[in-house]
């Protein structure tokens, strides 16, 4: 049976990226900036660590854009249809994502980070250190098609073919 839960954000992206983008989201810094609510103390030890993993909103999507069906990725005949949940996109039941972005400092409540696809002004609902051995465990494996897909993903937008 569904569960229904209310949460508030924490934090919010400040800069960095301004409009969602599939592609060239390397060689961009922005900040994370933890609501006023949270004493400066809840940010203790974080700076001690090189990455962070931030649950965050795709607040620029529509609950119209949710897909529960299977399609090819970013529509492209080459790639095998998949179903939603072998996507991580904006077109997810509750259009959350998980990203690991690179903590650069802490200022305050402001975290600096890069490698961080969210854009400005997106809500942020939690923010941890990211733990190597909590990560994956045992050969990790994806399919053919995601490498292709996310070929340029991390490149700076100045990189971008044609430029």
């Amino acid at each position: 049976m569904p569960v229904t839960i209310e949460i508030e954000s924490i934090a919010t992206v400040v800069g960095g990226h301004t409009v969602p983008a599939d592609d060239f989201q390397g060689g961009v810094e922005s900040v994370i900036r933890l609501d006023e609510r949270f004493p400066l103390e809840t940010l203790a030890g974080l700076a001690e660590f090189s990455h962070l993993e931030v649950v965050w909103w795709f607040s620029k999507a529509s609950p119209s854009d949710v897909a529960l069906h299977a399609r090819s990725p970013r529509n492209n005949p080459a790639w095998p249809r998949t179903g939603t949940f072998a996507h991580r996109n904006h077109r997810r039941p509750n259009q959350l994502a998980v990203s690991h972005p690179q903590l650069l400092g802490v200022d305050g409540r402001d975290l600096r980070v890069t490698h961080l696809d969210a854009v400005d002004g997106t809500p942020v609902f939690d923010i941890s250190p990211y733990f190597p051995v909590m990560g994956p465990q045992g050969e990790i494996r994806v399919p053919t098609w995601v490498s292709e897909m996310l070929d340029g993903y991390w490149a700076p937008a100045d990189q971008r073919p044609g430029e």
